[in-house]
C-alpha cells in the first residue's frame, strides 16, 4: 500500500511549499483583498442571474389557421360627439362588422376631459311608449306600436320603434337619412336637439373587438355606415356640419393579451387636427407572439410596428372621409419568448471560472510588482539608481 500512496504522490499537481520559505508582502495583501472583493461581486452578479430567469427568443413560421384576432383600444376623441361616433371593422375576406356596439363602452366628456355620462351605444334614446301612428295609421284598441321605418322595411312586420331603428334600417338598405326632422321617431326623441346639446363634447370610447386573423382595418369615423355600390359610405347629412374635428388621444392599442416586455407603439399617441377636416391613417405590421413563462404559462399575442399619415385639406371640403383609420396586415413569421433558468452546471461552471481567471491574473500582477520591488531595490543597493 505505500508503494501505491508514493505513486499517487507523485502525481500531485498541486506540491506544498514550506511555510519557511513564504515571503508575504503588503504589496500582496492589498492585491488579495482587492481580488476578493471583485471575485465576490462578480460571485453575487453570476448567482442573481442563476436566480432570475432568462428569455430565449426564437423566429419561427406561423402555421396557425382559423384563428381569430382580438384587437383592445382606448381612444379619446376630444372634440368629437359621442353621437356621431361609429366603429366599424372589416377585412380582405369581404367580411364587415358596421357600426360595432357590442363590447364597446362610449364615455360623453365634457371639453375639461371630465366624463358627463357613460353608456353603451348610440344615442341610446328610449323606446316611444306612446306614439300617434302605427305604420302610418292609428292605433287601434289593446294593439302595441309598431313605427314605421319610412319604407326601409325588408318585411311588413318589421317595427321601427326608435330614430336608432330607423337610421339602422336605412343602413341595411345602403340609404342615407337626410332629414331626420321628417321621421316621427327622431322628431319624438329630440334628435338633432341633442346632437346640438352635445355640440363641443368629446368622446372617449374603449372595448375590444374580435376579428379574422387576416388583414383588415377598423376605424373610428362620423356617421352611420352602410355599403353604396360596394362602395363603404358613411351618412353625415343628420349632423349638418361641414367639417369634423377627429383630433385624438390614444391611451392604449393592443392586438392580444398584454405579456411582460411588450411595448405598444402608440400607447399615448396623441394627435391634434390642423386643418378643419381630414384622415388620420395607420398602417400596423402585426407579428404573431408567443410568451411562455417560467410556469410554463403560454400567452398568445401580437406585437406591432406602425407608420402614420395625415390627409386633410385646408379649405375643409370634405373629400375624404374624416376620421381615423387602422390598416393592419399580419406577418408570416411568429416570435416565440421562451422564459427559462440558468443551468446549475452553467452556473458552477461560470463560478469557477471567476475563481479560477481573479486568482490567476492576481498572481500574475503580484509576481509582477513583486520582482519589480527586488529588481529595484537590488539596483539602489549597488547604487546603479539615480
Amino acid at each position: 500500500m505505500e508503494g501505491v500512496f508514493a505513486k499517487l504522490r507523485n502525481l500531485d499537481a498541486y506540491p506544498k511549499v514550506n511555510e519557511d520559505f513564504y515571503s508575504k508582502t503588503l504589496s500582496g495583501g492589498l492585491i488579495t483583498i482587492a481580488s476578493s472583493i471583485i471575485m465576490f461581486l462578480l460571485f453575487i452578479s453570476e448567482l442573481r442571474l442563476y436566480l432570475h430567469s432568462v428569455t430565449e427568443t426564437k423566429l419561427v413560421v406561423d402555421t396557425s389557421r382559423a384563428e381569430t384576432l382580438r384587437i383592445n383600444f382606448d381612444v379619446t376623441f376630444p372634440a368629437l360627439a359621442c353621437s356621431m361616433l361609429s366603429v366599424d371593422a372589416m377585412d380582405i375576406s369581404g367580411e364587415e362588422h358596421l357600426d360595432v356596439k357590442h363590447d364597446i363602452i362610449k364615455k360623453r366628456i365634457d371639453s375639461h376631459g371630465n366624463v358627463i355620462e357613460t353608456r353603451q351605444d348610440g344615442i341610446g334614446a328610449p323606446e316611444i311608449e306612446k306614439p300617434l301612428q302605427k305604420h302610418g295609421g292609428r292605433l287601434e284598441k289593446n294593439e302595441t306600436y309598431c313605427g314605421s321605418c319610412y319604407g326601409a322595411e325588408t318585411a311588413d312586420e318589421q317595427c321601427c320603434n326608435s330614430c336608432e331603428d330607423v337610421r339602422e334600417a336605412y343602413r341595411k338598405k345602403g340609404w342615407g337619412l337626410s332629414n331626420p326632422d321628417v321621421i316621427d321617431q327622431c322628431k319624438r326623441e329630440g334628435f338633432l336637439q341633442r346632437i346640438k346639446d352635445e355640440d363641443g363634447e368629446g368622446c372617449n370610447v374603449y372595448g375590444f373587438l374580435e376579428v379574422n386573423k387576416v388583414a383588415g382595418n377598423f376605424h373610428f369615423a362620423p356617421g352611420k355606415s352602410f355599403q353604396q355600390s360596394n362602395v363603404h359610405v358613411h351618412d353625415l347629412l343628420p349632423f349638418q356640419k361641414d367639417s369634423f374635428n377627429v383630433s385624438h388621444k390614444i391611451h392604449s392599442l393592443a392586438f392580444g393579451e398584454r405579456f411582460p416586455g411588450v411595448v405598444n407603439p402608440l400607447d399615448g399617441v396623441e394627435w391634434m387636427q390642423w386643418t378643419p377636416t381630414g384622415m388620420y391613417q395607420y398602417f400596423l405590421k402585426v407579428v404573431p407572439t408567443v410568451y411562455t413563462d417560467i410556469n410554463g404559462h403560454v400567452i398568445h399575442s401580437n406585437q406591432f410596428s406602425v407608420t402614420e399619415h395625415f390627409k386633410g385639406d385646408a379649405a375643409g371640403r370634405i373629400q375624404s372621409l374624416p376620421g381615423v383609420f387602422f390598416f393592419y396586415d399580419l406577418s408570416p413569421i411568429k416570435v416565440t419568448f421562451t422564459e427559462l433558468h440558468v443551468p446549475f452546471l452553467h452556473f458552477l461552471t461560470n463560478v469557477c471560472a471567476i475563481v479560477g481567471g481573479i486568482f490567476t491574473v492576481s498572481g500574475i500582477l503580484d509576481a509582477f510588482i513583486y520582482h519589480s520591488e527586488r529588481a529595484i531595490k537590488k539596483k539602489m543597493d549597488l547604487g546603479k539608481l539615480t
